[in-house]
């Protein structure tokens, strides 16, 4: 089945981290159809895992959700920004360390029925001290768990954000599959 082709698109809202397209296309067979789409620059969400084998998390507000989430640090990629330098930019933000290495988790789509956001996930070990300055309207606060304080708060819905609960069970998954 060949896909849709795009006939017209029009930005109905463009903001400071996403726009909002209004797109005709046409379907297999000519049928007329319309899409709302988010369109999204991408992000990172990091799992920094300390030298005692911690994870750090990250508490904040989250406007959408009407309340304070526990989340893995993440951030918008910035125009024209590489994922590897969005990781470290943004874990020096959020919880004041610069990772020594950085590992590829994979990554996937928030949800592409609306929006183009794909979120590139990285394991961050060898952490080192080092601060740079969070946004001005962020109000985080870092949290360290244990693996399985992490999975019990995975389980219990404390964590329920999409990326956190991906990149953690991803992370899990990989430290099962080494120590076999």
């Amino acid at each position: 089945m060949p896909d849709p082709r795009l006939i017209s698109t029009e930005t109905a809202y463009a903001g400071r981290l996403f726009n909002v397209s209004l797109d005709t296309i046409e379907m297999d067979g000519g049928v007329i159809a319309y899409r709302e789409t988010i369109r999204h620059p991408g992000a990172v969400a990091m799992v920094p895992v300390t030298a005692e084998g911690n994870l750090l998390l990250v508490t904040q507000y989250r406007h959408a959700a009407g309340r304070r989430l526990l989340e893995l640090p993440a951030g918008t990629l910035e125009a024209g920004e590489a994922p590897l330098a969005a990781v470290s930019r943004e874990l020096q933000e959020e919880v004041g360390h610069r990772p020594g290495k950085i590992e590829p988790l994979g990554g996937f789509f928030v949800a592409p029925g609306y929006t183009t956001e794909f979120i590139h996930l990285f394991v961050c070990t060898e952490l080192e001290p080092s601060t740079l300055d969070a946004d001005d309207d962020e109000d985080i606060e870092v949290e360290t768990l244990t693996p399985g304080e992490a999975i019990a708060a995975l389980e219990s819905g404390e964590i329920c954000d999409a990326k956190s609960v991906i990149g953690i069970l991803r992370w899990v998954r990989q430290v099962e599959s080494r120590n076999r």
